[in-house]
């Protein structure tokens, strides 16, 4: 009796009716894992097996029947967003039972319906800085996917330099009104809204910027998608004319939008350097080099030289996904992430380049097909997978720049600039 007692004191409940015990939690693991199998069977739809999440497609055909459906069923569960809050809308999970979800999910071949920028950097800045208000209104549409977001930062003249942006944000007393140009806006051509640095004070740099909303679905939104060597247009030319801004949408206090947009950025340099986890579902290096370099009379990859690079980058990959997920799980507590995501990013970035470079290796010819019958779907995304993580190392703050912050926050050099 003593022992039910202090189960009954140590459990905790979550959305999916599940009872989360203290004690002898591995059980409990287990069992939430089947009902997370079980529950994956009846909803899932065959036919999306081994498909990508549309929201991240750099080209967004209209969604069938099937993969709204599927978006709804993983919407209203929370667990797109499986450790956000549950008063959220999220599934208000532990780290562990987030990573079940994403086995569960890759072992039946499912992709997480609920993604985009809105799950990447919206909203867990918002989590952190903004209003009860303004979480209640856009948290709930980003954990059931209804709403896009868009970056609204980089500038022709204000890229690395972030700090120097010249977007104007004017107060007309009730609203503002906002004009400028903005580039770089990844997704812009499909956002709902926008999250925007703007200067609301031009007699200052970085204590003249603020945060703001508003809807790209206004007169005066004009979006110009911008076609890369990849041949997608995944960035846009965005231009502001009296785009207006409700006063409810600035988040955070007028002229304090630096701080926010920073903590943002290392929200996105995190995702982005995760983004290697994304690849667990397409083919292994071992396995295409067999297929298109062969083997010898022991089984072996026939070229000695390939395959000591490709085990490299193997291990180089299962280190990284294993240091990317630690530091996820420690970013869970209150103090977000850190200046260490400017690490993760560059190898992140740097390990998915030589995976693709090696990739075009092992397919030879086959891997610089354009168009074309004579080259599959999977040639012919290599070459462009390989030409488009080339940005890679720029998006999301330069390598350059990332070294500089790894230096001054983490290794504690000097300012050799402030020096000379």
């Amino acid at each position: 009796m003593a022992v039910l007692a202090r189960l009954e004191t140590d459990r905790v409940s979550s959305n999916n009716g599940v009872l989360l015990v203290a004690d002898g939690a591995e059980q409990t693991i287990e069992v939430f894992r089947q009902d997370v199998r079980a529950w994956v069977q009846v909803n899932f739809p065959p036919d999306l097996k081994g498909l990508g999440n549309p929201i991240m497609l750099e080209e967004r055909p209209k969604p069938t029947e099937e993969q709204v459906a599927w978006r709804k069923a993983v919407g209203e569960k929370g667990w797109g967003t499986p450790t956000w809050p549950a008063e959220y809308g999220g599934a208000g999970l532990s780290s562990a039972h987030a990573r079940v979800i994403h086995q569960e999910f890759a072992r039946a071949g499912a992709y997480n319906p609920i993604g985009g920028m809105g799950v990447m950097m919206f909203g867990p800045t918002l989590l952190e800085y903004g209003a009860e208000e303004q979480k209640l209104e856009h948290i709930p549409p980003i954990c059931r996917g209804e709403v896009q977001w868009c970056q609204g930062y980089s500038e022709p003249g204000a890229g690395s330099d972030l700090a120097s942006l010249q977007t104007r944000c004017e107060d007309k007393g009730d609203h503002y009104l906002i004009n400028g140009q903005k580039i770089w806006t990844s997704g812009a051509q499909w956002a709902d809204w926008c999250f925007c640095l703007v200067r609301t004070d031009a007699t200052k740099k970085h204590e003249g910027i603020s945060f703001v909303l508003f809807t790209m679905r206004q007169p005066g939104v004009e979006v110009r998608p911008i076609k890369l060597i990849a041949g997608n247009s995944p960035f846009c030319e965005t231009f502001l004319t009296d785009v207006r801004a409700e006063k409810k949408d600035l988040v955070g206090p007028l002229n304090a939008g630096w701080t926010i947009g920073k903590r943002l950025l290392q929200h996105e340099r995190s995702s982005i350097s995760s983004m290697g986890n994304a690849l667990g579902g397409s083919a292994a290096l071992p396995d295409l080099a067999k297929a298109y370099v062969g083997v010898d009379t022991q089984g072996r990859l026939a070229d000695r030289d390939l395959r000591t690079r490709i085990v490299a980058n193997e291990m180089d990959g299962r280190a990284f996904q294993q240091t990317a997920m630690r530091a996820m799980a420690e970013a869970k507590g209150n103090s977000g992430p850190s200046a260490a995501t400017s690490i993760m990013k560059n190898a992140g970035t740097r390990w998915i380049q030589d995976r693709a470079e090696l990739t075009l290796e092992i397919m030879g010819l086959q891997g610089l097909g354009w168009a074309g019958e004579d080259f599959t779907p999977p040639e012919l995304d290599a070459v462009r997978s390989w030409l488009g993580g080339k940005a890679s190392t720029i998006y999301g703050g330069s390598q350059e720049v990332q070294n500089n912050i790894i230096s001054k926050r983490i290794l504690g050099l000097p300012d050799l600039t402030a020096a000379n």
